[in-house]
């Protein structure tokens, strides 16, 4: 299903619509159930996080995953990029508040594994986007695409932390230096993250003061180098499992 193109009618279905249950993914560490959202007689597919089922982590505050979710839907379109679908935090559901996202019909087959040559070209903004918000998990199952070879980038519940914790599949960009125009959108996100802009205050619902600055300096860094990051040997750089 393709999601509304207005962001206050999108966000008006995630937050207001009568949520309901359909099942349960299995494939996760935390507790993910696809729902049926329904809203003015109109019903929709939606992915369904509680912070109740979040399994603790010893590197991140518990019961902070589903805000992440948020977090890093705000920062995709704030970045310009529009990878994350929506994405809304309900205070109460089903089994009480968590993140509420459109589910996205795909192919599950399709992935960055089974990409072709040319849309694994097409991920090199994606590359860019996990650098910003320090993605610690992202896994080739984690990147799909719609009928309509648009794509979209799930689970980001484990993303801005302070410290450097970038894992993920797509390394292809390694090294490259950064584009004009990358520059540019670059620029345009850490001005959005000053305190007295709005993108810094919606984001700060759901992360820490120390996190959104974790995220400005990551900008500056990425601005002074103007090139992709590489993997590092002091630490993980791939996620486990890599699906």
């Amino acid at each position: 299903m393709q999601a509304p193109k207005d962001n206050e009618l999108i966000h008006e279905y995630l937050l207001k619509g009568e949520i309901e249950i359909e099942g349960q993914f299995m494939w996760g560490s935390n507790y993910t159930f696809l729902c049926e959202l329904n809203f003015q007689d109109q019903k929709f597919k939606t992915v369904y996080k509680p912070v109740g089922g979040e399994r603790p982590l010893w590197d991140f505050p518990t019961e902070t995953l589903a805000g992440r979710e948020v977090a890093a839907y705000l920062v995709s379109e704030a970045g310009g990029w529009h990878f994350v679908p929506p994405t809304a935090f309900r205070k109460s559901g089903p089994e009480g508040p968590g993140s509420l996202q459109f589910f996205i019909d795909h192919d599950p087959e399709y992935h960055y594994f089974s990409f072709s040559v040319e849309d694994k070209k097409r991920l090199r903004p994606v590359a860019l986007f996990d650098a910003v918000i320090n993605n610690t998990d992202r896994k080739g199952g984690h990147v799909m695409a719609d009928d309509k070879n648009t794509i979209w980038l799930i689970d980001h519940g484990i993303c801005f932390h302070v410290e450097p914790k970038l894992r993920t599949v797509i390394w292809d960009f390694s090294g490259q230096v950064f584009t004009d125009k990358e520059c540019q959108k670059l620029t345009g996100l850490r001005s959005n993250l000053d305190p007295n802009k709005p993108l810094n205050q919606q984001l700060s619902i759901y992360l820490s003061e120390e996190e959104i600055m974790a995220m400005v300096l990551r900008i500056d860094n990425l601005l002074n180098s103007k090139a992709f990051p590489i993997p590092t040997q002091d630490r993980q750089s791939y996620p486990w499992p890599p699906v």
